[in-house]
Order: structure tokens, then sequence, then C-alpha cells
């Protein structure tokens, strides 16, 4: 059997957001995990990380939001995603989120939410079980 390629991952930060600490910290956690990471840096637009996901091919967008605008920055990069045929493309969250809107994330198709005071580990554990290289294996 040949080697499948690395998961790659597209860490963002949507918005005016300026922390991007967690961010980076997330993006070095799965990198010195063995995962292959894109850091796009703050003040992305919806529009601009769909499009580095497509070009970079990644299998996994992690978007970190602390400014409340996530139901706008996920619900658009969903449909985003839909429009340029990558639904096959999953995406997470980190970061900040009222109880009652983490099921609504969810039941737009975002896989998962990591709050604050997740282990780094715990989440490298999670993309490891959940994510594979989009038409390959799991690295």
């Amino acid at each position: 059997m040949g080697e499948s390629r690395k998961v790659r991952i597209l860490v963002a930060k949507p918005g005016l957001d300026g922390h991007d600490r967690g961010a980076r910290i997330i993006a070095r956690a799965l990198r010195d995990a063995g995962f292959e990471v894109i850091y796009t840096g703050c003040h992305q637009t919806p529009e601009n990380i769909v499009a580095a996901a497509v070009q970079e091919d990644v299998d996994l967008i992690g978007l970190s939001i602390l400014s409340g605008a996530h139901n706008y920055a996920f619900s658009r990069v969903m449909e985003l995603l839909k429009e340029k045929d990558a639904e096959d493309i999953s995406v997470v969250g980190g970061g900040i989120f009222p109880l009652k809107d983490v099921e609504k994330l969810k039941s737009m198709g975002v896989r998962e939410i990591f709050e604050p005071g997740a282990r780094l580990q715990d989440i490298a554990e999670w993309v490891r079980e959940n994510i594979a290289p989009r038409g390959g294996m799991c690295a």
C-alpha cells in the first residue's frame, strides 16, 4: 500500500479580531503533532479563507474566533465551501462561543468546537481520529 500524504490543516482568524495567540499556539501544536499546517494570520475574510483552503488542498479548516462574529463567519465559510464544491473540507472552531450557539454551529456542518481550556493533545488526537486526507488514508 502506498504512502498517503499528511493531513493538511488551514488555521485562520476571520474578521476584525486581532488576538491570535491561541491560533498560533494551536497551529504550532498541530504541526508538532505531525500535521501539515498553514496559518493565514489575522483579519481574514471568509472568502480569503475558503480560497486559501481550496488552493492549498487542505483537509480541515480551523477557525479561531473570540470576537462574537462566529455565526456569520462559520455560516459564510460553510456556504462558500458548498459553492466551491469543496464540502469535503471539514471545519472546526476554537475560541469563545455561547453554549446555545455550539449546537447551531454543529447543525450547519461544523464538525467540532474546542473551547478555552481544551488540551492541545486532545485536539491533535481528535484530528487524528476524525480527519483523513481527502481522497486518501489517515497520515
